[in-house]
């Protein structure tokens, strides 16, 4: 049985004439114009930002022309990790980045899933915004203050998060799927001093109402001063149930002036947070400064986004991708946000998004594009995606058979951006590059900047190895602290125990010969059999392109007898049932495809894989619960998105 696309397989390159249109290339221009620097092709300047790292950083703060109050006393005094502080001196703010003078046209389209539409220009946005501002600097809030959010995907969420950046208070949201506790757990740590909330949000086809949790919310913690409620569902929602909340439009004040608070750079944009798998979510705070350089390099350098362009990724405001998606204003560009489910009616509506509002850039999830190819849909022949150049994939490894399907199905003349990053530094190490070819199952490049490598056990480099993936200089969007975090205790844990003075990011990486990049998924989740170890997303790359198989999960753990046990538990497309004949050949192409050390002891049928709210696979918590651990110290509860998935491998472990 063979692979039907080999790992590293040509699937696309670049013309000239779409490199020298690219955003990389006028850098690379302006680099030789003003600083008499000259590079030849694109791992010559990757060398040179890394070893250069001070003068990398200050031609993007030059070149994206960035506007700021004071000019910085100098980028980066210090490499150590953590603690580097970047562009000590300067004073700016994000938002005014954002409304540079001349932006026309439409910033935001907006769908939701049951086919509501709405266009807001960037006039309507810098009204909308400054309404915002206004009437929260009236209610007293002020610089380093917190404002929470509880919100679907709406265009009002966008304004007011930038009101927040423009008055130097912190934002932070949750997405309305996830549960009371996991909000709680996560807004309760900030003490935020205002809650935005729609009145619920839409999923497959229904209708979700959430002012009895968000009464909930405001009962737990006690900080919050006002509840601001932006109609969703209902253009009037009873406001009865949640003390003091106050509609939106009640709540503006029409103050079409907006100003931009000056702060340093250091000064906190936004507070995200980790999974939160086993203890509390981590709060990490990341800087105005760090993330408006960041996101300028990689959305402009590397994703090639351009003022004219139409950027989508689907993501809820619970994930990193939405702050990701938000910073294409920066470039001018109109963002496209979506709210709802991806599958409702069917796999193919957002790709008739797209379609309708002419994107040029696709972005979601490595699952998203595996089960539209489980769904055999043909986006490429069903929709006008003649304007597309770009999609983007992450969240998890995207297969090579994923790759093959993009340039087969969506369309054959795009670069494929499979990257990998996370929401530790809100931005990628790993990812794509437009004057870079395209090959199955590699991402493209290390970022520009980003001094990264992949380490055994001992600290070596490891070349066409997987190893630990590693960071060995800083990044402006590194965390400038975890909230709460007494003498940086969490971060330090967190990230450099293992390497002391190198961030481990707990990701297994592989850097290839031509400089390509391949994630093997989470260190921690290692297969380790035999004197092999394998990175769990080669099995689940190989088990589910199986046509019954929908999603998998494997774990290694060591039984009570001392000795080894493997288990794979698959999730199956209606109608189908895991026989013997199944089971066969699941083993068989595991045996042929990535080692007849791997096959699993045994395979079991789930109905589906525990997962985060954010859609990773839980292997840990799963191991430790057949391992024997309670499951209340297994997992944190209110990291998971489906509980009752979870609670299978407790009964699962009583029958061991």
């Amino acid at each position: 049985m063979v692979e039907a696309t080999p790992e590293g397989t040509l699937l696309w390159r670049p013309t000239q004439e779409r490199i020298k249109n690219s955003n990389i290339s006028r850098y690379i221009e302006w680099l030789s114009a003003k600083r008499g620097l000259k590079f030849n092709e694109y791992y010559e300047l990757w060398q040179w930002s890394v070893d250069n790292l001070e003068e990398f950083w200050a031609t993007v703060w030059e070149f994206f022309g960035v506007k700021a109050s004071k000019r910085y006393a100098r980028v980066l005094p210090s490499m150590e990790m953590p603690g580097a502080a970047w562009f000590t001196g300067a004073e700016l703010n994000y938002a005014e980045n954002v409304f540079k003078a001349g932006r026309k046209g439409k910033a935001i389209i907006f769908r939701s899933e049951s086919g509501q539409d709405r266009e807001i220009s960037w006039d309507e946005m810098r009204s909308g915004t400054a309404y915002i501002a206004a009437a929260l600097r009236k209610m007293g809030v002020k610089k380093g203050d917190r404002v929470a959010a509880f919100i679907a995907n709406v265009p009002e969420t966008v304004m007011a998060f930038l009101a927040c950046a423009s008055m130097g208070a912190i934002w932070s949201s949750c997405s309305p799927d996830f549960g009371l506790q996991s909000t709680v757990d996560r807004l309760s740590q900030i003490t935020p001093k205002v809650l935005f909330a729609t009145d619920g949000y839409k999923y497959n086809g229904k209708d979700i109402d959430k002012m009895p949790e968000i009464a909930e919310v405001q009962k737990a913690i006690p900080s919050i001063e006002k509840v601001v409620i932006v109609p969703y569902l209902r253009q009037k929602p009873d406001l009865k149930t949640v003390k003091g909340a106050v509609l939106l439009d009640d709540f503006l004040v029409k103050e079409e002036k907006l100003p931009f608070e000056q702060v340093e750079a250091n000064h906190p944009l936004w507070i995200l947070y980790s999974s939160g798998t086993t203890g509390l979510p981590k709060p990490i705070v990341q800087s105005q400064g760090g993330i408006l350089l960041e996101h300028l390099k990689v959305l402009s350098l590397h994703v090639d986004i351009k003022d004219d362009d139409r950027f989508f990724w689907f993501t809820s405001t619970g994930w990193m991708m939405w702050n990701f998606l938000v910073s294409g204003l920066l470039l001018g560009a109109t963002i496209l946000l979506y709210d709802g489910s991806p599958g409702y009616p069917n796999m193919d509506s957002l790709w008739k998004f797209a379609a309708d509002s002419k994107a040029t850039y696709f972005g979601a999830s490595a699952a998203y594009i595996g089960s539209c190819m489980k769904e055999n849909i043909e986006p490429g022949k069903t929709h006008d995606l003649a304007r597309i150049r770009g999609v983007g994939s992450t969240g998890s490894p995207l297969s090579t058979d994923g790759f093959a399907w993009v340039y087969n199905h969506v369309k054959k003349d795009l670069v494929l951006g499979s990257v990998s990053g996370g929401t530790d530094i809100c931005s990628l190490f790993v990812g794509s590059c437009p004057m870079l070819p395209v090959h199955a199952g590699e991402i493209q490049c290390k970022c520009l900047g980003v001094s990264i490598n992949s380490l055994d056990e001992n600290g070596r480099v490891l070349l066409g190895q997987m190893g630990e993936m590693i960071i060995d200089k800083p990044m402006p969007s590194m965390p400038i602290y975890f909230w709460n975090d007494e003498g940086n205790k969490r971060y330090k844990e967190s990230y450099f125990e293992m390497f002391p003075g190198k961030w481990r990011h707990g990701d297994w990486l592989k850097i290839t010969q031509n400089g390509g990049c391949v994630i093997y998924g989470r260190s921690d989740s290692t297969i380790k059999r035999h004197g092999v170890r394998l990175g769990t997303s080669e099995i689940y790359r190989c088990v589910e392109a199986v046509p019954e198989v929908l999603d998998s999960l494997i774990v290694d753990f060591e039984g009570n007898d001392g000795k080894s046990y493997m288990p794979l538990f698959v999730v199956l497309k209606e109608n189908f049932k895991l026989d013997d004949d199944l089971r066969t050949r699941i083993k068989d192409r595991i045996k042929w495809n990535v080692s007849p050390k791997l096959v699993p002891d045994e395979i079991f049928e789930i109905k589906s894989v525990p997962k985060t709210l954010n859609g990773k696979k839980l292997e840990v918590p799963v191991k430790k619960i057949l391992m024997g651990v309670p499951y209340e110290k297994a997992v944190n509860k209110g990291s998971v998105s489906n509980l009752e998935a979870l609670h299978y491998f407790t009964r699962f472990k009583s029958k061991l």
